[in-house]
């Protein structure tokens, strides 16, 4: 298939573009820049010049494609409120494309959206739509577009990462460095789920390869590892002392982070694996920030 890939030149995309290259497909990778044009017709991909603001540009590069795999998005975590509500506007545009097509879409979210209440397992069967995180509004795009007969279902994600990213731990480290010390909430106990990049890039080829409209799919490889173990590795890499925060100083310390240090987010990726046959095999979180390359961290 020809897939129009956005975010190909990302974290998570340009490990997707390989794997959907080194699978026999086309891939029509999405940029914005001189550069990434350059990568991406280093390794085979076609290039579609557009941004996430122009909305017709999107709707362009969906009209060449067999399919679409969306995973770019604006993670400047200041205008959060703000890129969801962008995110919602991109997500209609291109699944307006696909309308009546039968083309498969694969637009991406969060495993939080998958739990009930906060602090239970999130799960691929279930669609809170009264999620507190505003990353909700990609799914309810989405499912809009199901609704309406496009053919798409969704990626939720975890902290996805290797010894370079490592999703909201990556600010979380900055932040660290910043103030000397490396801070948890409370006891530590809240969870993040966890997934190697390439072990997720695999997962994405294979829900456009076997998977099929209205599914949920969560590329979890770690259900849960607890906040003040990556606080305790992190203390040890950065040689930084760790130390217990109260909950009420969250915001003052970490800022925008605040809002996603103590959430118990643990998930499941159960179903998953049974319905693609996807068998992760990466690092995990924490051998992974035992390895941290310091030098690439902001």
């Amino acid at each position: 298939m020809r897939v129009f890939l956005t975010g190909a030149t990302g974290f998570i995309g340009s490990r997707i573009t390989d794997e959907l290259l080194a699978a026999g497909h086309q891939v029509l990778g999405l940029t914005r820049s001189d550069a990434g044009e350059r990568s991406l017709k280093a390794k085979g991909a076609d290039v579609h010049r557009g941004t996430l603001e122009d909305t017709d540009s999107l709707r362009a590069g969906a009209a060449r494609a067999d399919a679409v795999i969306h995973t770019a998005f604006d993670h400047d975590f200041s205008r959060f409120m703000e890129n969801c509500e962008k995110e919602r506007r991109v997500i209609a545009a291109m699944g307006a494309e696909l309308k009546g097509s039968g083309r498969p879409m694969i637009i991406t979210s969060g495993t939080g959206m998958g739990s009930p209440m906060p602090g239970q397992i999130a799960t691929e069967d279930v669609f809170n739509e009264h999620a507190p995180n505003p990353r909700i509004a990609s799914e309810l795009a989405g499912q809009v577009l199901l609704d309406a007969g496009v053919s798409l279902s969704v990626m939720r994600l975890p902290q996805v990462h290797d010894t370079t990213r490592q999703g909201l731990i990556t600010p979380y480290i900055a932040i660290a460095r910043e103030k000397g010390v490396v801070a948890y909430l409370d006891e530590g106990a809240s969870r993040l789920a966890a997934a190697h990049v390439l072990d997720v890039a695999a997962l994405y080829r294979l829900a456009l390869d076997k998977g099929g409209p209205g599914e949920r799919y969560h590329a979890v490889a770690e259900e849960g590892v607890p906040i003040r173990a990556i606080a305790e590795t992190l203390g040890g890499v950065l040689g930084l002392p760790v130390m217990s925060l109260p909950r009420e100083k969250a915001a003052e310390h970490f800022g925008w982070l605040g809002m996603f240090v103590g959430m118990d987010l643990p998930a499941s990726g159960a179903v998953t694996r049974e319905r693609l046959g996807w068998h992760p095999g990466g690092p995990g979180l924490i051998a992974d920030l035992e390895r941290l390359d310091i030098s690439a961290q902001p």
